[in-house]
């Protein structure tokens, strides 16, 4: 059974940061992408970024490029959202997913999600 853990949300003021934590259980992920997607409320799940679990290639929405990092321990089989300079508008809840599909970037591609963690930015 593959479960998903996320931690690390929580509340910081703009212009701080938070690093999120993504603790995969049940399968390895050799071959897979790892992705970060948020959902504001009254939106659509939006992608974040994402993380070839073998290759470490890193892929990242515009709104976020510069000011996050993805990354991945596959010792501890966790993967990381790396959040600096944040702002009211990345408020949201955040999930991490794991997906076998190339297609990284669109949420109906991956099969496995976590639960999500809340991450609240004041002004």
């Amino acid at each position: 059974q593959v479960q998903l853990v996320e931690s690390g949300g929580g509340l910081v003021q703009a212009g701080g940061s938070l690093r999120l934590s993504c603790a995969a259980s049940g399968r390895t992920f050799s071959g897979y992408y790892m992705g970060w997607f948020r959902q504001a409320p009254g939106k659509e799940r939006e992608f974040v970024a994402a993380i070839g679990w073998s290759s470490g290639r890193t892929y990242y929405a515009d709104s976020v490029k510069g000011r996050f990092t993805i990354s991945r321990d596959k010792a501890k089989n966790t993967g990381y959202l790396q959040m600096d300079s944040l702002t009211p508008e990345d408020t949201a809840v955040y999930y991490c997913a794991a997906t076998s599909s190339a297609r990284w970037g669109l949420s109906s591609s991956y099969i496995y999600w976590g639960q999500g963690t809340q991450v609240t930015v004041s002004s």
